[in-house]
């Protein structure tokens, strides 16, 4: 006589169900490399949650489940040592006839830091090297950065200036920390500031 207890129902599988597979102990990280993937090869605009999940052929469920939004997933995916939307919140809110003073040293304080410095030093050595990288990060920065700052700005040129803003800071970057030229690379944080809050306040505002 059959065990009704041992039996297998009407609805029993013979294995897992077919489709995505479920989270494991990597899955996490299994996800960031496919979002550095899918980033790099679609840039940020065309890339989506539903298309990094099938990189990682995981369910787009399970991707939002360690990361809000796509946003979230960019910026843990390039390794950025801080979030840009709470450096251009922090910028925005002030005077804004400091809003040049508060960018560059928040800027500065990101490269100045030990960690930040060396995440700073292998994205823009990605940036430099990779188009497909360099595509990624502009309309990452442009969609989290300088889009919302432009706005705030409310002139009809904000984004010329906004840019302009980029290529000081950028430059400043590669002087200093990368090719080393001295006397940028010795010279002291606050000097730094002082010297290029105007030149940042006058692309801004001026």
């Amino acid at each position: 006589m059959t065990d009704p207890r041992t039996t297998p129902g009407p609805h029993a599988t013979e294995g897992p169900r077919p489709g995505r597979r479920p989270g494991g102990p990597d899955t996490r990280g299994e996800i960031l490399d496919a979002a550095r993937k899918t980033f790099a090869d679609k840039g940020f605009t065309a890339t989506s949650i539903r298309a990094v999940a099938r990189e990682a052929g995981v369910d787009a469920a399970l991707v939002h489940h360690y990361f809000d939004s796509k946003d979230s997933l960019f910026i843990e995916s390039m390794a950025l040592p801080v979030d840009p939307r709470q450096i251009a919140a922090a910028v925005l809110d002030g005077p804004r006839d400091e809003i040049g003073r508060r960018l560059a040293t928040a800027f500065l304080e990101v490269w100045e830091s030990a960690d930040g410095q060396q995440r700073m030093r292998a994205i823009l050595r990605s940036v430099v090297a990779s188009d497909e990288v360099a595509r990624a990060m502009r309309e990452g920065i442009t969609q989290l950065v300088l889009q919302p700052v432009s706005k705030a700005l409310d002139v009809p040129d904000a984004e010329l200036r906004v840019s302009l803003v980029a290529t000081q800071l950028i430059g400043l970057a590669m002087v200093r920390y990368l090719i080393e030229l001295e006397p940028v690379v010795s010279a002291d944080l606050q000097i730094l500031v002082d010297r290029l809050a105007p030149v940042l306040q006058h692309h801004l505002t001026g």
